[in-house]
């Protein structure tokens, strides 16, 4: 009996120290999944957990299948062919289920070999829809086409896109030069055509006062008073008797 309970002790130590050293097993982290390879060819998909393996034979990749982040700097050209420089981020994840294909078709490095071209390719395709102009100001339109191209391009390689973010748009020092001067352009404009409209409406206003005299009518107080305030050089005089437009109340 002794004999016995010494082998099954024996035979738990060999199973706990002696066989892992020949990688009889593993363990495939959380979010990731397993590719387990015979030799060098792909046999299964290992889920994460415990998994059993043949020693010296059977190995396992581990391949993650949580959203990853990826960030890049890419260069276009718009419609106009200005060069536009921007960074891009994109959220992404592994389909877990194709891990295989992946592995096989691709390999462990996919985002190198897929994710970051596509993503350059996208931004490219997506900007030469657009006026330099009109990517400033209809930044979430080209944010979203740009995701829709880039999920076309990802899918069919087993890679899904969670979101995509367009953190900036540079241009060359001539064209930000030029924009600023379109700007002050237009609000110099913009100032003019206030003025206009202005000086329309006071000689609106001048003409129909005359014409109210020539009729032998009288002007309104409140217009007198626009006249005065129109023609007044924003000096005081010496004497508060004679100052414009305050009406002193007498009690």
């Amino acid at each position: 009996m002794t004999n016995i309970n010494s082998k099954v002790i024996l035979a738990i130590v060999v199973i706990l120290f002696v066989l892992p050293s020949f990688g009889i097993w593993t363990i495939v982290s959380a979010g990731h999944v397993g590719v387990v390879t015979r030799l060098g060819a792909v046999s299964r998909v290992a889920n994460p957990g415990f998994t059993l393996k043949i020693p010296l034979i059977e190995s396992v990749v581990s391949m993650e299948t949580r959203t990853q982040k990826e960030q890049v700097e890419a260069t276009a050209a718009s419609s106009d062919l200005q060069e536009v420089k921007s960074t891009i981020a994109l959220n992404y994840h592994l389909n877990g289920e194709k891990a295989v294909d992946v592995y096989q078709n691709i390999g462990t490095n996919y985002r190198e070999r897929v994710v970051d071209p596509a993503m350059q390719e996208a931004f490219k395709a997506t900007t030469a829809q657009f006026t330099a102009e009109d990517l400033i100001v209809k930044r979430e339109k080209v944010r979203e086409i740009t995701l829709v191209e880039l999920k076309n391009r990802l899918e069919k390689y087993n890679v899904f896109v969670d979101d995509l973010n367009i953190v900036n748009f540079d241009f060359s020092k001539d064209f930000n030069v030029a924009i600023e001067q379109k700007q002050v352009a237009q609000q110099n404009l913009e100032k003019a055509k206030i003025e206009a409209e202005t000086a329309k409406t006071q000689a609106s206003g001048q003409s129909q006062a005359q014409q109210i005299l020539r009729n032998g009518g009288s002007l309104s107080n409140e217009y007198l008073q626009f006249l005065a305030v129109q023609k007044w050089d924003g000096k005081l005089p010496n004497s508060t008797s004679g100052v414009p437009f305050i009406n002193i109340p007498i009690r």
